[in-house]
């Protein structure tokens, strides 16, 4: 008998969680982005519920407007390199820009994580969307969007061979003959490309995993075609069950046209979740949550997505303006989506605000109806996983207490690691060596 297709699980750190005024609710330490025991608990707790990982999303730029959790924020390796000494099993994922770093640091920071975790380490590729960060890096300008994706393409061909610098065995550390290394099993890459150039080798070892496990954050056309060349998982959003579908159906076939195998790459859909006695509960919990969040501020969170564009100018009952190709060069996807969805429910301004900013949960109500929600996507294919966010601050906790236990009894989520890595988490084989390649 096949072996049940297994469910994947993680959760992000995003603030308080729940919405952008989630720190203001009684049951969230309003410092949340920035409290390392909260962040500690956090972990803690997914790892209790055997999650596969923990994510941590990043930007480069912010302003007066900015959300709040954004405006005093860890940075990412900063943060999974000390939850690395208090967990033993989750995978650690953080987001790095690849608009606005070097290639030899990238690989050097991911493959000490690995190192430190064990072989735990994550790299969530991103090119930036937001124009602003241009300003914080010495540029004149940021890169359009098609650019960004060719130097991320060629930036993760660097950083990979960077990590197969060093053979499994190349560390001898023979004491009595003196040798330390062997040197037939370094390898440099002398990378001469259109942007980068980069000689190598690394200076530290190949990682528990082989490398770290590559995820891609990008539902557009290029962001797609990247991770279907580099990715071992991407992490995507779409509003309903179709639209899921479509792009896992895309993006699995261009896997397999780019010539490696549709099961190597998992499809995680970030979904926001309140669990609670019953869908009543569970609605009261979401507007005790969005009661929260003013129009001003809703204007502002959604001002980020285009460019920290100021809708203040509009009026709020009048349908949502025409912006033409504004939003194209930053969060393309999710700025063609809102502005679909706006002309096609013939939504207000003040309508399409309030919704970004406190947006409803995918999945709500009693556990079973969670577990339901998420079980009819995963077996339907529109998703490999599930990125959890609470849709309350409170809402993580009730999920692993209370829906886990239902899809562990449903067979579709495990009861314990299979192992110490993340690649063996998420069912991944080790990757060959490059340079070894016959």
């Amino acid at each position: 008998m096949a072996e049940q297709r297994q469910l994947r699980l993680g959760t992000i750190l995003h603030g308080a969680s729940g919405n952008m005024s989630a720190w203001r609710h009684p049951a969230a330490p309003a410092d949340a982005s920035i409290n390392l025991d909260f962040v500690k608990e956090t972990a803690r707790k997914a790892e209790a519920g055997k999650l596969d990982f923990l994510f941590v999303a990043d930007g480069l730029y912010i302003n007066e407007k900015s959300i709040p959790h954004f405006l005093n924020r860890f940075e990412p390796l900063t943060v999974l390199s000390a939850l690395a000494s208090v967990t033993e099993h989750l995978g650690l994922v953080g987001t790095l820009s690849t608009s606005y770093s070097e290639p030899f640091t990238t690989a050097r920071q991911f493959a000490s994580l690995d190192h430190l975790s064990g072989g735990r380490a994550g790299w969530n590729v991103v090119t930036s969307p937001l124009e602003g960060s241009a300003k914080n890096f010495s540029r004149d300008r940021h890169p359009d969007h098609a650019l960004r994706y060719r130097i991320a393409d060629e930036y993760l061909r660097v950083v990979k061979g960077l990590w197969d610098s060093w053979e499994e065995d190349a560390f001898v550390r023979d004491k009595a003959s003196g040798q330390f290394f062997d040197p037939a099993k370094l390898h440099a890459i002398d990378h001469r490309g259109d942007f980068f150039q980069v000689a190598g080798p690394l200076n530290i070892g190949r990682t528990p995993q082989g490398r770290p496990i590559i995820f891609q954050a990008g539902a557009s056309d290029d962001g797609k075609k990247l991770a279907a060349a580099h990715a071992d998982a991407i992490f995507t959003h779409q509003d309903t069950l179709e639209e899921a579908q479509a792009f896992y159906r895309d993006v699995k076939q261009q896997r397999v046209a780019a010539g490696r195998e549709e099961g190597d790459l998992h499809i995680f859909q970030g979904v926001s979740v309140i669990v609670g006695d019953d869908a009543e509960d569970a609605e009261r919990q979401y507007q005790t949550t969005a009661a929260l969040v003013s129009v001003e501020n809703a204007l502002n969170y959604l001002g980020r997505y285009f460019e920290h564009h100021d809708f203040s100018q509009y009026p709020l009952d009048a349908p949502f303006p025409e912006l033409g190709e504004l939003g194209q060069n930053s969060f393309r996807s999710t700025t063609d989506a809102i502005k679909r969805d706006a002309k096609a429910r013939q939504l207000t301004l003040r309508q399409v605000a309030l919704e970004a900013a406190s947006p409803r949960p995918r999945f709500s109500g009693s556990p079973e109806q969670v577990a339901d929600g998420l079980q009819h996507w995963f077996e339907h294919r529109a998703a490999d996983g599930f990125i959890i966010q609470g849709g309350t601050p409170e809402s993580f906790t009730h999920f692993v207490d209370r829906v886990v236990p239902v899809l562990q009894a449903r067979g579709l989520f495990r009861r314990d690691y299979p192992g110490r890595t993340l690649r063996e988490s998420l069912g991944l084989a080790l990757p060959v060596n490059q340079f070894t390649q016959q």
